[in-house]
């Protein structure tokens, strides 16, 4: 009786614990990442009789859960993934929109900019047309600036969300840590505590969603985990930390560093994965690039119309003024050179000399004992560097090929030392600075500075087009209004009352006095009859010259043309009509051959196209990643949930088993009260 009694007991006592661990079940059906529990039950040592072995009852051996190390870290890394993908998707969407949309892109404001400038050239003198302009540049600069500002937004957001972001890092590293310390303790008397460890290992789940993480488990049942490239964030109990600041080579570009006990370490090109890695790599790959390339554009739409505008005449018959502000000014070439945090007092300005070489790329300046070292990031290309106006330290960068990059670095005074560094950012701030100066629309040079005349006296059928200006007035100065002025008011003191081209008995022409011929036609080229191509080249001032026309017909013997200054030239539509011609025009990213001739490049319209084409490829790709990764997802939250989740179902048929155990435990006890009630009564 006493073993029937102790046998219902254990019996008893386990169907309570089953139905305690079965209620802890359902209760924690919405609980993160709770595993499901169970336990598991042997029989307990039996007692030698006579007859045989006889049973003692049940005891519970084990409370585990239903867990798997593989479907765990398998929904650990699906979820960095996941989140490292929607980041980065949250953001390009935003950024394709921007650029794609037809109120909000460039390419509209371009449009209507050029439209205009066509309006205007055909009717040149038209006051209105020529302010439509000056509007439409105005509006072209607007769209710069506010797209730039948009692009601003979204950098100071990925700085925000990433000071967030490792605000919730450092926040799940330390209940990581205690419930470390929590889980050896718990353990040491040689059973798992389940609670704590699905605690811990949704912890790490949800850190994974932050940042990419490694994890190693330890013989204490703790974890290690990791981050980067194998920085300890967590080990055993002892916890580091992560901070963002602000870069060292650019203060609106903020870094990640990670800190342990005193010391500090960027390991912001280092962090994948999760949200932190989704915001990085978007920055990395698509913002700056971005706001490089709008940048450039905006250099090269300035630097194109405002050197077009200054080889005509107004209608004042004064040289043009700029349309589009001085890129160069030397608050905004300062802006373009960042210095590293303790570095000397050195401070280098960046000046643009050819906008339409330049690259989208940053580049990293460094000072060593043997001098500068530059170095362009997009390819880590170490550059060539020559000083050409030494001492005073005017740097012109060039690649291996040497190919100029379009941009001169000033060293200034105090002069930088050895250790210093210095981020280059030529393009960076291009559409945020551009702005259209010119208020008087009389002062738009749509005339072209020299016109042709035939002579009144001519007998011949020979004509001569207008004189195109071929050559380029101190198109790389960046004084460049001062000069072309210089070079526009020697060039109408040259020609002065007119140059006459007067042709001889044999049908050749005689140039002026100084003027050369490329060929030289005058040595008996010129075909009668016939279109001739003629360029006159000629110097004063100390200014090059080289003009371009055609001479066709037969002109007799005596006939001659007048080249003169163009200075009422009020209907003259020369220019306006070159300036129209910017926008087919290859200006964008040009490679140039050893004699300065186009290889390659791309127009206005075109290169903000490729712009827009390479972020909606991009975009693009985002939008297949996520739905990959969140199948991916769901794939692996579905494979861990049935194995682990709670279902409802078995849960409740347990109940009812386990209920049906508890009362027959109690039956068996009842049996052997009853029995022993029986026995006691036999003795009365």
């Amino acid at each position: 009786m006493a073993d029937l009694l102790s046998i219902g007991l254990s019996g008893l006592a386990a169907s309570k614990t089953q139905l305690s661990i079965t209620g802890h079940n359902i209760t924690n059906v919405n609980t993160p990442g709770y595993s499901r529990q169970d336990a598991s039950q042997a029989t307990r040592s039996p007692q030698f009789s006579g007859a045989g072995y006889i049973g003692s009852g049940t005891s519970l051996v084990d409370v585990r859960r239903s867990y798997s190390e593989f479907l765990t870290s398998q929904l650990r890394s699906s979820t960095s993934l996941n989140r490292d993908v929607e980041a980065y998707k949250s953001q390009i969407d935003q950024l394709d929109s921007l650029l794609a949309g037809t109120t909000t892109g460039i390419t509209p404001s371009l449009q209507k900019f050029f439209s205009a400038l066509q309006t205007a050239a055909e009717d040149p003198a038209n006051i209105p047309a020529r302010q439509l302009v000056l509007a439409e540049a105005e509006g072209l600069a607007r769209r710069f600036n506010t797209v730039y500002d948009r692009l601003s937004e979204q950098n100071n957001f990925t700085n925000k969300q990433m000071a967030a972001v490792t605000d919730q890092v450092n926040r799940l590293a330390g209940s990581i840590g205690s419930l470390n310390e929590a889980i050896a303790v718990a353990a040491a008397n040689g059973k798992q505590p389940n609670d704590l460890l699905d605690a811990r290992d949704e912890a790490v789940r949800q850190l994974s969603g932050y940042i990419g993480v490694t994890v190693v488990p330890q013989d204490d049942s703790s974890f290690n985990v990791f981050i980067g490239s194998g920085q300890p964030l967590v080990v055993g109990s002892t916890v580091a930390k992560l901070e963002v600041v602000p870069g060292q080579g650019d203060p609106n570009r903020h870094e990640v560093q990670f800190i342990s006990g005193g010391s500090r370490q960027g390991i912001t090109s280092q962090i994948t994965g999760g949200e932190l890695g989704g915001l990085i790599r978007y920055r990395e790959e698509v913002l700056d690039s971005t706001m490089n390339s709008l940048g450039r554009l905006s250099l090269a739409v300035s630097d194109q119309v405002n050197t077009q505008l200054r080889q005509g005449l107004d209608l004042k018959g004064d040289v043009g003024e700029a349309l589009f502000g001085n890129y160069n000014e030397p608050a905004l070439a300062k802006l373009r050179v960042n210095a590293f945090a303790g570095n000397s007092n050195a401070q280098p300005v960046l000046n643009i000399t050819d906008p339409s070489v330049l690259t989208t790329s940053d580049y990293l300046m460094e000072y060593d004992p043997s001098g500068p070292k530059v170095r362009r990031l997009s390819d880590n290309q170490l550059m060539n560097v020559t000083d050409t106006t030494p001492p005073t330290g005017v740097l012109t960068i060039t690649d291996k090929a040497g190919v100029d990059q379009g941009f001169q670095v000033v060293l200034g005074s105090p002069a930088p030392v050895a250790d210093d560094k210095f981020s280059l950012q030529p393009t960076r701030r291009g559409a945020a600075d551009i702005t259209a100066v010119l208020d008087q629309a009389d002062q738009l040079a749509f005339a072209a500075p020299v016109r042709a005349e035939a002579g009144l006296q001519n007998s011949g059928t020979g004509k001569i087009t207008q004189p195109d200006l071929v050559s380029v007035l101190d198109a790389s100065n960046p004084e460049l209004a001062v000069d072309a002025k210089q070079a526009m008011e020697a060039l109408q003191t040259y020609l002065g009352n007119g140059r006459l081209l007067e042709f001889g008995a044999a049908g050749n022409f005689s140039l002026p006095a100084g003027v050369t011929s490329v060929p030289d036609l005058a040595a008996g080229g010129f075909k009668s009859g016939q279109t001739n191509s003629v360029k006159l080249a000629f110097e004063t001032g100390g200014y090059k010259y080289e003009l371009s026309v055609q001479l066709s017909g037969t002109p007799n013997a005596g006939d001659d043309f007048t080249l003169d200054f163009n200075q009422s030239g009020v209907s003259d539509n020369r220019n306006a009509l070159k300036l129209v011609d910017l926008q087919s025009k290859q200006t964008v990213g040009v490679s140039l051959d050893a004699d300065g001739n186009v290889i390659s490049g791309v127009s206005f319209t075109d290169g903000y196209g490729e712009l827009v084409e390479r972020v909606g490829t991009l975009t693009a790709q985002a939008r297949m990643d996520s739905e990959a990764t969140g199948s991916i997802l769901k794939q692996a939250t579905d494979n861990r949930d049935s194995l682990s989740a709670v279902n409802l179902d078995e849960e409740a048929a347990n109940l009812i088993k386990f209920e049906q155990y508890y009362n027959a435990s109690a039956q068996i006890i009842q049996v052997a009260r009853s029995l022993f009630d029986t026995l006691i009564s036999s003795f009365r």
